[in-house]
Order: C-alpha cells, then sequence, then structure tokens
C-alpha cells in the first residue's frame, strides 16, 4: 500500500495548471483558470483549475478532483498507476517510503494462501479420507469444514513444498516457516505432516497462519502451530473471529474458549460469537480486537477441570487490568466445551452463560470459599495465589476497586493487602480498550524501541474519512455492479486517500475483504461501520440508497462552492462595483444553481422500507 501522506506530497507537488495544460488550452481568470471541458463537448469554457487549492471542477458535467483523478479520467489509468506516474514526475519516492516488510507481508500474503487452498483442497480428496474420518468422529459436518476452510497435510515429506517450488514461492514459503530446508543434502521439506490443518483468519476473512491436529500418527506434539510473521501476531489474533465478529456486534458479547475445536462445535451449535485463544495468555491485543467487534461483556468457558480454574486466574490478570466486564461460565467437572455442547447443545450453554459469575466473585470464591470465615493459613494462601492477578493491576481506581472489594469478601483491610501485594504493582499507563470501547485513531501503542534506545516514533495520525464518501466505498465493496452506477463520478473524487486506496483495491481484483485487510485501522473502523449501516438494505433498495448517498455528496460540493462565492462577492458595494473576478463569481452562482436544481429533480422518494443517507451539510 502507497502511504497516505505520500499521496498528498504527490498532490501538493504536481503543478496541476501545467499538467492539465498539456490536454487543455487554460486561460488566466482571477486566481483560476479557465477552458473548455476535456471530458464533455462544450462551446462555452466552464471548466476551471485552481492551483491554490489544488482541484479542477466543470459547471457544465459536474467533474472535479485533484491530479490524480485528472490522470485517472483523462488517460483511463487505475488510482495506483496514476499516483506513481506522477510520483515519478515530481520526484516523490514512493518505494524508500513504503514500510520496508511491506513486500515481505505482501509475499507471506500470497504464499499462505497458496498453502491454505493446498491444503483445503487435500481435505476433499482421497487422500484426505483420514481426516474426514477424523472429523466426523468430533461430531464436525461437512458444512462446518467448509465453513472455516479446515485442510489436511498428508503424511508425505515434500507434498507442500513440492508445489510451492512449482509456483516460485519456495523462499516466501521458508520465511512462512510452512518449508524447512533439510540438514543434509539438498531440498525442503513440510512443516505440517499427517495433520488436520485449522486456518487462522484474520477478522477480515484472510489465512494468516495455520494450527495443525496430528491424525493417525504418533511422531510430533499433538498440536503444532505456524510461528509468528509479520503477518500473525498471536497475540493480536483470535480464532474465528472472522465467524463471530457479525454475532458480536449483534449480541454485543463475546464467549471465550482455549481450543480450536472448542470454537469450531460451538459455532456449528449456533453459539456463534465465539473465539478462541491461539496462544496461552491473554493480552491487550486480543481485548483491542474484541473492542473493535463492539464486545461489552466476556464470558470465560474454559475447561471444568482443575487445568480450567488455573487458566481463569490466568486470564484475570489482564482482564482486571482492562477494567472489562467478565463473566465465568463453570462447566461440569470433566467436561470441555465441546463435549458439553455435544451433550447438552446450544440450550444448554446458553443456561451456562445465564448462570455465569463476575469474574472477582468468581477468583475470590474459588481461592477463598470461605470468604471472612476462613483460617488464617487459608486467608494467607489465598493472598500468595493473587499475587499474580495483582502485579498486572495498574495503580488507579481499577487496583483501588480491586482491593475494596477483596476486603469485604475476606474481612482484612484494603490498605494493609494492598501493601502486601504491592511490591510489583505497575506504573499508571494508559488504559486498554476494553470490550465495547476504541482506542483513540492513530495512537497504537508503541511496538518497539528505536535504535537510539528511545520509544520508537509513532506514526503519523490518520485523519477518519468523511461519513458520506465511507457509506459510498462500503456499498461498492458490497456490491461491485454499483460503479457503474455513478454517473456523477464520486469515485474520482473521494477526498480521503485512504477510501480511494481501498476503493481502487476492490476494483482491481483484488476483493473487498483483501482491500480492507491492508488498510489503517483508522479507514478499516470506518468502512466497517458504514457495512452495518447499509446491513438492511438489499437489491433494488441498496442500489437507490447508493444514489442517494452519491446526489447527496455532488449537492453538498455544490452548497460548498456556493457558499464560497457568496461569502466571496458579500463585499460588493453595488453593481458599478463589479470587478471581473466577482462577475465570473456571479455566473458561477447562477450555473451552480441550474446545477444544483438538476440534481436534486433526479432523486426520487425512496421505496418503502428504505433509510434516507445522511443529509448534505
Amino acid at each position: 500500500m502507497i502511504p497516505e501522506h505520500k499521496i498528498q506530497e504527490v498532490l501538493e507537488r504536481v503543478d496541476l495548471v501545467g499538467l492539465v495544460s498539456r490536454y487543455v488550452e487554460l486561460k488566466k481568470a482571477g486566481r483560476e483558470f479557465k477552458g473548455r471541458c476535456p471530458f464533455h463537448q462544450e462551446k462555452t469554457p466552464s471548466f476551471y483549475v485552481v492551483p491554490e487549492k489544488h482541484f479542477y471542477f466543470c459547471h457544465g458535467c459536474r467533474a472535479s478532483g485533484d491530479a490524480v483523478s485528472f490522470v485517472q479520467r483523462y488517460l483511463g489509468k487505475t488510482f495506483i498507476d496514476a499516483v506513481r506516474d506522477l510520483a515519478r514526475e515530481v520526484g516523490v519516492d514512493l518505494e524508500a517510503a513504503q514500510d520496508p516488510g511491506a513486500r515481505e507481508r505482501q509475499q507471506l500474503k500470497e504464499v499462505t494462501d497458496q498453502a491454505a487452498e493446498h491444503f483445503r483442497a487435500l481435505l476433499w480428496e482421497e487422500e484426505g479420507r483420514r481426516a474426514r474420518a477424523y472429523l466426523a468422529s468430533r461430531g464436525i459436518s461437512d458444512e462446518t469444514a467448509r465453513a472455516f476452510g479446515l485442510g489436511w497435510a498428508p503424511a508425505a515429506w515434500t507434498s507442500l513444498a513440492d508445489r510451492l517450488t512449482k509456483v516460485g514461492m519456495m523462499e516466501w514459503g521458508l520465511n512462512a516457516g510452512l518449508v524447512s530446508k533439510r540438514q543434509k543434502g539438498e531440498g525442503y521439506f513440510d512443516f505440517f505432516r499427517s495433520r488436520l490443518i485449522i486456518p487462522i483468519r484474520a477478522p477480515e476473512g484472510r489465512p494468516i497462519a495455520f494450527g495443525g491436529r496430528l491424525v493417525d500418527a504418533e511422531d510430533g506434539p499433538k498440536y503444532l502451530n505456524s510461528r509468528e510473521s509479520r503477518l500473525y501476531n498471536k497475540s493480536e489474533t483470535l480464532f474465528g473471529m472472522d465467524q463471530a465478529r457479525d454475532e458480536i456486534r449483534r449480541r454485543k458479547a463475546a464467549v471465550l474458549v482455549e481450543g480450536y475445536f472448542d470454537c469450531i462445535a460451538l459455532h456449528q451449535e449456533g453459539v456463534k460469537h465465539t473465539v478462541a485463544l491461539c496462544s496461552t495468555a491473554l493480552t491487550p491485543g486480543h481485548l483491542k480486537v474484541l473492542g473493535r467487534a463492539e464486545a461489552r461483556e466476556l464470558f470465560l468457558l474454559l475447561d471444568g477441570d482443575q487445568a480450567g480454574l488455573n487458566a481463569v486466574e490466568r486470564l484475570a490478570g489482564p482482564l482486571l487490568a482492562a477494567g472489562a466486564a467478565a463473566k465465568v461460565a463453570l462447566l461440569p467437572q470433566g467436561d470441555d466445551p465441546d463435549t458439553f455442547i455435544r451433550r447438552e447443545g446450544s440450550a444448554g450453554l446458553e443456561r451456562l452463560l445465564t448462570e455465569a459469575r463476575p469474574l472477582t466473585n468468581h477468583v475470590f470464591l474459588t481461592l477463598l470459599p470461605q470468604g471472612r470465615d476462613a483460617s488464617f493459613e487459608e486467608k494467607m494462601a489465598a493472598l500468595e495465589r493473587l499475587k499474580p492477578v495483582s502485579a498486572q493491576l495498574p495503580v488507579g481506581l481499577v487496583r483501588s476497586a480491586f482491593f475494596s472489594a477483596l476486603s469485604a469478601w475476606c474481612g482484612l483491610p484494603a490498605a494493609e493487602l494492598e501493601a502486601s501485594l504491592r511490591s510489583k504493582a505497575p506504573p499508571p499507563v494508559n488504559p486498554v480498550p476494553k470490550p465495547g470501547q476504541q482506542g483513540r485513531p492513530g495512537q497504537p501503542p508503541a511496538r518497539g524501541v528505536a535504535a537510539q534506545g528511545g520509544p520508537a516514533p509513532r506514526p503519523a495520525p490518520v485523519k477518519p474519512p468523511d461519513a458520506l464518501e465511507t457509506l459510498y466505498v462500503a456499498a461498492v465493496l458490497r456490491e461491485p455492479r454499483l460503479l457503474v452506477r455513478d454517473t456523477f463520478r464520486v469515485c474520482d473524487e473521494l477526498a480521503h486517500p485512504g477510501l480511494r486506496l481501498v476503493l481502487a483495491h476492490a476494483t482491481s481484483g483484488h476483493g473487498a475483504e483483501d482491500a480492507l485487510f491492508e488498510a489503517h485501522d483508522t479507514v478499516k473502523r470506518a468502512v466497517e461501520a458504514a457495512s452495518r449501516q447499509l446491513a438492511e438494505q438489499q437489491g433494488s433498495a441498496l442500489e437507490h440508497y447508493f444514489l442517494q448517498v452519491c446526489r447527496a455528496i455532488v449537492l453538498r460540493r455544490i452548497n460548498q462552492q456556493l457558499d464560497y462565492i457568496k461569502r466571496t462577492t458579500s463585499q460588493t458595494a453595488g453593481a458599478h462595483d463589479l470587478s471581473d473576478d466577482t462577475r465570473r463569481l456571479l455566473a458561477q452562482r447562477i450555473e451552480l444553481l441550474a446545477l444544483k436544481k438538476r440534481v436534486e429533480e433526479e432523486i426520487r422518494p425512496p421505496p418503502p422500507g428504505t433509510k434516507a443517507p445522511m443529509q448534505p451539510v
């Protein structure tokens, strides 16, 4: 992806008058330049270039935009190609501006896609019958297996390696950890062998890593997972989020389990707001992912044995530190979510969730069942087990509230409790976004340390895109055919570079999910929110809504131009004082009012049951 600030630098450096003059004869008109529009036939010039603001507009055909959109429109180039051509002209090095790891990231994406397709195809061929039998033994249907993109890695040592060699991706496969070099002799061998493959996907649905469950073999651990990479960070990834995201938003809650198959089984039984950890630790990154999906409540559904109880203690620290609204759903002794849901069904699980206890109540009750009546020795043992939890609580309200609750439970003074457990209390930090709470746009936590030893510089904040333009892009992502209905050519005039990049990628064969996968978080969140706003629109209703959005954007631009003319001409004393510039602006006003009337006449009342788009401002 081209950095947005570099696109802006290109637009600022380009001599727009010089660029347009190559194809249009322009004459100076005050602070602007005027000529006959190159996009429609006209005898009277109505096409203006405004160098101060780096844009052009035509009162006749409504065309407007910047240097990039002019090149797109006049020369028929794509957005990406137009930016690159102009960057070469004005000396902006786009390659140097990109993240040094961008190329590696793209290679990892392509080789992971290749591997996912390879594994998926093998599962449904003859050699995948053992894996299909294993799935059947666990009650996983073919439909569910296909929905989660499950696959099969055969026992052969070079099944995937041979495919990657054939398509020229062996080096990429090595970087992704999908294949390894032989220690003796030449050649490569597969990392996953004799394993049922579970793709780990980004929230947008694209595979970024794999988990492998050993089937009919005894050589190696039961589960094997991809190593971390520029594409996959397990501390920021939740398995099943791509399938669960919509249901989490609907319920404003998420169910957290620890195993891939626990998650898959719950989804199959209709508990579709379930996700699973890809590691043993719950991190602020995981809570941020849940927060983006608008989860306001988190249910911990862990195994009903000692290991499950220990897991609750392990997860309690980061949850309490974030102030998350978490509850614990207790499974019967010996059960795991997979076996419970198969026996009791979704109704049984919903009852379990209804009876879930708040996290602090569960922790206190588990560690000190008798509360105030517990013996001195029992209280000291419980406090010792609480040390890892309290050590994660930052100094402040959350920590104070925790010790107040603990004091009420065990009957010991809060100040004394905090003093006894204070040794590793972390300092106050910026609050971690909890489920249902967003972080501030453009301010992600620092990921490393600069070479000089100081904190790594934060990237420049990305301005949130305009709401109307975001609705436009979200509609096209959902239904690409709508682009041909854009008679106003809004696509060439989107103001936000991030939106233009998303649209360019989505309409160049990459698909909506791939386009959003690369987008900045600020743009991605805006487009996802707009997509939810469009959720109820289908078929002709969606098309009508899209046209209303297009017209609203055009009307807003016309109104902005009219306001500018009004402000500029408001100081005119009388008709005899009119300058050439003022006369020209007043003539433009007449043209704009006529255009506004034509646009408004095209707007028809929406069909019954549709919502009107946001009104122009």
